[in-house]
């Protein structure tokens, strides 16, 4: 193999060993009983190092942050569960549990609070946006900031690839709900979610796609995304109120997004401003599944907005504490 050959791409989404492998804490999986639900998570980092609570959306599941993770936890608690309906999240039939947004963010909140979560920067994509703006709504004194990554709150951010599903809310017939069945539900659907608006879709990980469409395939899966699918138009009408917390709270937002996504496209990025005008925007030449192409990007612009606003990582508060401990020293002639 050549050189070229063996070194890894860290704009492709591959992890150079150096680059994150040695030194980062480990990933581990759990799972806790929450709202009824058996709710499976990732966690790495130190227990008291400040929290990053990663939302992640549709098709995905917290496998999308398999290379996020270990870039964020030497520095922070970082936590990240499936949704319901999505990855190992675990619901009993006999929860009778109602695929809403709703409920998925009422099922987040117990989580957090079965975990002991209480105060968290918050990273939302996709159906992660409306489900984490409800946790900050809700509990704006446990949110310290938000980074989005093509998570939707306005209106002028939806796109046209929205059409087929928004046939659906306007007619939900037997026929319509069929259709995304067969063709967003699909192996092919996925993918074309992952590499639609990048520049080399090789570069994507086929692990990815590979197990939503996997998961998708279970029995009654495909009904509870449909569910959700007509469930949608709950967060538009909501739009308002997420800005009306914006407006109130103020939370320090970082909108990192890539250009190309055909779902939310680059002017939902930009309206943050009108109720932030502080927030951060920051584009990427990729699609919806930025983070599958520029992880390092993401995860950089992460760790430097989270410092400037407060939310600093371990090694930033040691980094405090030494100088503290040092001009102290000097203070009393002791260093």
């Amino acid at each position: 193999m050549s050189k070229a050959a063996s070194r890894t791409s860290v704009r492709g989404g591959v992890l150079a060993q150096a680059d994150v492998r040695v030194g980062a804490p480990p990933t581990s999986v759990h799972r806790v009983e929450a709202d009824g639900v058996r709710v499976f998570y990732r966690a790495a980092g130190e227990a008291s190092a400040p929290a990053v609570l990663l939302l992640h959306g549709f098709p995905s599941s917290s496998f999308m942050f398999r290379e996020l993770i270990p870039r964020l936890s030497s520095e922070y608690r970082v936590i990240a569960p499936d949704l319901p309906g999505f990855g190992f999240t675990e619901v009993p039939a006999g929860r009778n549990y109602l695929y809403s947004f709703d409920r998925l963010a009422l099922t987040i909140e117990a989580f957090t609070q079965a975990i002991s979560l209480n105060r968290y920067a918050i990273y939302v994509f996709d159906y992660g946006a409306p489900t984490g703006f409800r946790l900050a709504m809700a509990h704006p004194e446990r949110v310290a900031a938000i980074v989005s990554q093509n998570g939707n709150a306005y209106g002028e951010g939806l796109g046209e690839a929205w059409g087929p599903i928004r046939k659906y809310w306007s007619s939900p017939t037997a026929e319509n709900r069929d259709i995304l069945r067969k063709t967003i539900l699909t192996e092919g659907g996925t993918r074309w979610q992952y590499s639609e608006g990048v520049e080399n879709p090789e570069s994507i990980s086929p692990e990815s796609y590979t197990l939503d469409t996997a998961l998708f395939e279970r029995p009654g899966n495909k009904e509870i995304q449909l569910d959700l699918f007509l469930d949608y138009p709950s967060n538009i009408k909501l739009y308002p109120r997420f800005q009306e917390y914006f407006r109130t709270f103020k939370p320090p937002l970082l909108a990192i997004w890539g250009k190309n996504d055909p779902f939310f496209v680059p002017s939902g990025a930009e309206a943050f401003r009108k109720d932030l005008p502080n927030a951060q925007v920051q584009f990427l030449d990729t699609g919806h599944f930025a983070i599958e192409t520029h992880v390092a990007e993401i995860a950089a612009a992460m760790i430097k907005f989270l410092s400037m606003k407060g939310v600093r990582g371990r090694s930033r508060q040691v980094s405090i504490t030494a100088k503290l401990k040092s001009k102290r020293g000097k203070r009393y002639g002791t260093s």
